[in-house]
């Protein structure tokens, strides 16, 4: 049995950790008063209370305490910080404004989603790959997404994810591990793509590509192996694709790319990356027909139950702007956001590289995922803070597999990209007798 919540690439530090003053999993017991006969949910109890982001967080509030008036710069976050485009946000305004009227109030909506983004998702994202509008499910963002699926999948279910990755569960302080979960090993040695011969059998296989932490996209052929051991296994893949629009050397944008996948795969993707929609909120899972239980019963049945029983449906205002961001104004808009975000990466990326670094990721995603040989990455995280007054995220905040390594974002601002690099550069040039790897070192994508 596992109870497992799965955070995706989508949920990685949704906002600027300053503006977490204390996460509400830090706390002491304190008993006050008389106590219910109500017990605690046992799940619950599982759930690891220093989670990697409010204990970053921690940290930076203790920093800015320490340094109050340094500029901090943020390179572990993964929300995104340059406005939306005009276009799609008239667009939103224009729908916002018809509510005030009789002619264009709207209440309650389809809670799968507004027939016609559900149309134009398939159209868009799918429209050679036989996704139809009934199987794609709107919603309020991947990460919700994320835990309705695993409403739908119960606690029985067996569990791998890729390693480094983002799950919380029944925590294992000497392995560093959660339990009753099967990990994936990805990292240089293999391409950054599990080996699935060592792989055992599992329910469901989580699998984020382009993947965050370690920014790696996974190839056609990689892909066709997952989904020919998914189908070997009578196994289900959970797809994350929230970070496709950032792929752009042809490697697969959806698993449904690959011959056979909508007999073993569910996608769930979003527009908080591709639109810069994380506040706005807006995201969709497909759930192909030809995807069924043992015996037989379509899962999408099943997961259209969960939606229409525990959902509204997502904002009509935010499903409009979800419309513009498909029109062909929106998508020429988004994509020259999403190249500004991909010339941040270039400029960290080749910084890095400068100094010697080994940096992977990078050139399909907005994460760069960087190795300090040697080194506890909680300690190069603290040092890089102290003298630098840089965040950027430990790698075995991600788990086992990333000891050694920062993630480092290229999401923000191009004035605070270039202010990070000459920080950088100036702490590596003159810490090099604390990191003796830094002369052998190369940078490998």
């Amino acid at each position: 049995m596992v109870s497992l919540t799965f955070f995706s690439s989508a949920s990685s530090l949704s906002s600027s950790p300053s503006k977490i003053v204390k996460s509400s999993l830090d706390f002491e017991l304190k008993k006050l008063g008389g106590c219910t006969k109500l017990v605690r949910n046992v799940n619950l109890e599982k759930l690891k209370n220093n989670y990697l982001f409010p204990e970053i967080s921690r940290r930076e509030l203790e920093h800015v305490k320490k340094h109050p008036n340094v500029q901090l710069i943020s390179l572990g976050t993964g929300d995104t910080t340059e406005p939306i485009p005009k276009q799609i946000t008239s667009d939103m305004s224009n729908f916002a404004h018809a509510l005030s009227t009789v002619e264009g109030y709207r209440g309650y909506g389809l809670e799968q989603g507004d027939k016609v983004l559900r149309k134009a998702i398939a159209d868009t994202f799918y429209g050679h790959l036989r996704v139809k509008s009934n199987e794609v499910f709107v919603s309020d963002g991947a990460q919700s997404d994320i835990s309705r699926i695993q409403l739908l999948l119960g606690s029985g279910v067996t569990i791998a994810v890729q390693d480094p990755t983002f799950p919380t569960g029944n925590f294992h302080e000497a392995t560093k591990k959660y339990q009753n979960v099967v990990y994936m090993p990805c990292g240089p040695q293999n391409s950054f793509f599990p080996d699935l011969s060592k792989t055992p059998r599992t329910d469901v296989i989580f699998f984020c590509s382009p993947n965050n932490p370690t920014g790696y996209v996974a190839s056609k052929r990689q892909l066709h192996q997952l989904v020919e051991f998914a189908k070997t296994n009578g196994s289900i893949i959970i797809f994350d694709s929230a970070y496709a629009a950032f792929i752009e050397d042809g490697s697969p944008r959806s698993i449904y790319e690959i011959s056979g996948a909508r007999e073993v795969a569910i996608e769930i993707s979003s527009f908080s990356k591709f639109a810069g929609f994380t506040g706005v909120r807006l995201g969709w899972t497909i759930i192909p027909d030809e995807l069924l239980y043992s015996n037989g019963f379509p899962i999408i049945n099943d997961f259209h139950r969960i939606v229409t029983t525990s959902f509204d449906g997502a904002s009509n205002i935010a499903q409009a702007g979800g419309l513009a961001c498909l029109s062909p104004v929106g998508l020429k808009e988004i994509r020259s956001v999403i190249n500004y975000y991909k010339e941040n990466r270039k400029i960290l990326m080749e910084t890095l590289a400068s100094l010697g670094l080994t940096v992977y990721g990078g050139i399909n995603a907005p994460y760069l995922w960087v190795h300090f040989k040697g080194s506890k990455s909680w300690d190069v995280f603290a040092e890089i803070l102290e003298k630098t007054h840089i965040i950027t995220v430990p790698g075995s905040g991600f788990g086992p597999g990333g000891e050694e390594y920062l993630r480092i974002s290229g999401f923000g601002r191009r004035d605070d990209m270039v202010e990070a690099s000459r920080r950088l550069r100036s702490f590596f040039n003159t810490r090099t007798k604390h990191f003796p790897f830094l002369s052998s070192a190369s940078n490998t994508n």
